[in-house]
């Protein structure tokens, strides 16, 4: 086994061997492994190791046992106690899913504070095997059953290619003491039922079950590296991106040889779960939208848009005293100065006669109804009108703002100012409002 170890950091992880690695040690069997292996090896390891508090005496066991190895090992550990049961309350999710939160948010935050270069975890081939077995019987793309990452950012699973089997036995050769979880012993839990009851039948009428499996996950992983290159070159094609705003081309899109399989790779990883209401956005009229728990995918014309949800539709309008010379905003920092001449003015740059405007000014999103009069030209236009002449988007349109004197637009920040403020030759006192 340690020598299979070191041929497998030999050949794949070799990064490994001058690192500062943090390992998850829990105390059972495979983060024990791990632990002897790496240190025997003379990586440079340190203990890290979370109390759930979620079995009483025996979690508080678990502590001193780790607490005993390290230094049997003389490596350096950490401890941190979770009140997972209330976490998991507190955000309305499972304990399994609480502790795994609390577990890798913390490895994180040590990891970055203490300048660790990777998070060891001892995930092996039965890991492996039952997040595919689940993920299957859920309901999942390829990418779902390409199994467990080795490596995935600073997380490192060195001992993914080995079973339990093999660790349990290298284990009782080198005679190791490891900690029994009582709770893995529940079928309950899905993941345990699997490994109690469901793959020992699998293995048992297929002996070369686990060397076939990481076959097949091998095999995946290739049809997923070359669907990966196909997905790039189609969103070459499709996707343009302009102001933090994803534009995909509706037309291109339904050219494809597959529409609704594109769609899915391309938007997989905004949290969309609602796919049948996405695919049918293609055909849908402007204006319909789909909406993920982070994202919006809009309809507009000819494209699908896709932003962030923010709360910028809902804020509420800004009132700007005579006396404000910096307002902070949505959209950025508004300046307000008394200027002797105009200078060279942008979308982003105003002048204004200052006599003409009346305190306090508001700003405030748009809203149907309103109306302008736009600089260099006679008479009004509706907002509506000109966002649709200015060819602006429908999520474009719902970031203007708009800079109000009592009920007389000043200016659509960032676009246009309103004529009746403009700077002439009987003005004796200019403002110049500015966008940073």
């Amino acid at each position: 086994m340690l020598q299979a170890f070191r041929q497998h950091l030999d050949a794949d992880l070799d990064f490994l061997k001058d690192s500062r690695l943090l390992l998850a040690i829990s105390g059972g069997l495979d983060s024990v492994v791990l632990a002897h292996l790496c240190h025997k090896l003379d990586l440079k390891v340190s203990f890290a190791h979370c109390n759930f508090n979620l079995r009483g005496a025996e979690s508080d066991a678990d502590e001193e046992f780790v607490l005993a190895l390290s230094e049997d090992l003389e490596l350096e550990i950490f401890i941190e106690s979770f009140e997972t049961e209330v976490y998991a309350e507190e955000e309305g999710i499972s304990i399994q899913m609480a502790a795994r939160e609390l577990r890798y948010n913390w490895f994180s935050e040590l990891a970055e504070q203490l300048n660790f270069d990777y998070i060891l975890t001892a995930h092996h081939v039965d890991d492996n095997l039952e997040t595919f077995l689940i993920n299957l019987t859920r309901g999942t793309g390829l990418e779902g059953l390409t199994g467990i990452p080795e490596v995935s950012d600073k997380i490192v699973r060195p001992l993914l290619p080995f079973s339990r089997e093999t660790l349990e036995k290298y284990a009782i050769s080198e005679h190791m003491k490891w900690r029994e979880d009582s709770s893995n012993a529940s079928t309950k839990y899905l993941r345990n039922k699997l490994r109690h009851d469901i793959i020992p039948i699998l293995k048992q009428m297929n002996p070369q079950l686990l060397q076939n499996f990481k076959t097949t996950i091998s095999n995946l992983q290739d049809s997923q590296d070359l669907i990966e290159d196909a997905v790039l070159e189609v969103q070459k094609k499709v996707v343009e991106v302009a102001d933090n705003q994803i534009k995909l081309n509706i037309k291109k899109i339904k050219k494809l040889s597959n529409p609704k399989a594109y769609l899915y790779q391309l938007l997989k990883d905004f949290n969309f779960t609602a796919w049948h209401d996405v695919v049918h956005l293609l055909d849908a009229q402007s204006g319909k939208q789909v909406f993920s728990s982070t994202h919006r995918l809009l309809k507009d014309r000819d494209f699908l848009l896709l932003s962030e949800i923010d709360s910028a539709s809902q804020e509420n309008p800004i009132s700007i005293l005579i006396e404000d010379r910096e307002v902070k905003t949505l959209v950025g920092h508004l300046f307000f100065d008394q200027v002797d001449a105009i200078s060279e003015t942008s979308k982003n740059t105003i002048y204004a006669d200052a006599d003409q405007v009346k305190y306090p000014l508001t700003l405030r999103k748009w809203q149907e109804g309103d109306v302008f009069y736009p600089l260099g030209m006679n008479g009004k236009k509706k907002l509506s009108k000109y966002f649709k002449d200015e060819k602006l988007s429908l999520i474009e349109k719902e970031h203007i703002w708009i800079l109000f004197s009592g009920e007389e637009v000043v200016w659509v920040i960032g676009k246009r100012a309103d004529d009746r403020f403009k700077v002439t030759e009987n003005t004796t006192n200019i403002l110049k409002i500015e966008l940073r």
